[in-house]
C-alpha cells in the first residue's frame, strides 16, 4: 500500500476493542483493523463537514431542512 507511515500509541482497553472487533469481522491483523477504523472515521468526519457546507449537501439533506423551517415557522 502506498501512502504515508504514522506510528500510534493506543490505549490498552482501545487496542483490546480492536483486537476483538478485527476477530469477529475477520480481518486479519490489527494494523489493518486500524487503517479500516481510522478511514471510516475519516469519511464519517468528511459527510458531517460536506453537510455543513450548503455547496456540498446532498438534496435529502435540503430536504430536510426545508421540513425543519416550515415546522418552526408553524410553532
Amino acid at each position: 500500500m502506498a501512502g504515508k507511515a504514522i506510528a500510534i500509541e493506543l490505549p490498552d482497553e482501545l487496542w483490546a476493542a480492536l483486537g476483538e472487533v478485527a476477530a469477529a469481522l475477520a480481518i486479519p491483523n490489527l494494523e489493518e483493523a486500524a487503517v479500516i477504523a481510522l478511514a471510516e472515521w475519516v469519511a464519517g468526519r468528511k459527510r458531517e463537514l460536506d453537510d455543513r457546507d450548503p455547496s456540498q449537501r446532498y438534496f435529502v439533506n435540503e430536504a430536510l431542512d426545508e421540513l425543519a423551517a416550515r415546522a418552526a415557522q408553524k410553532k
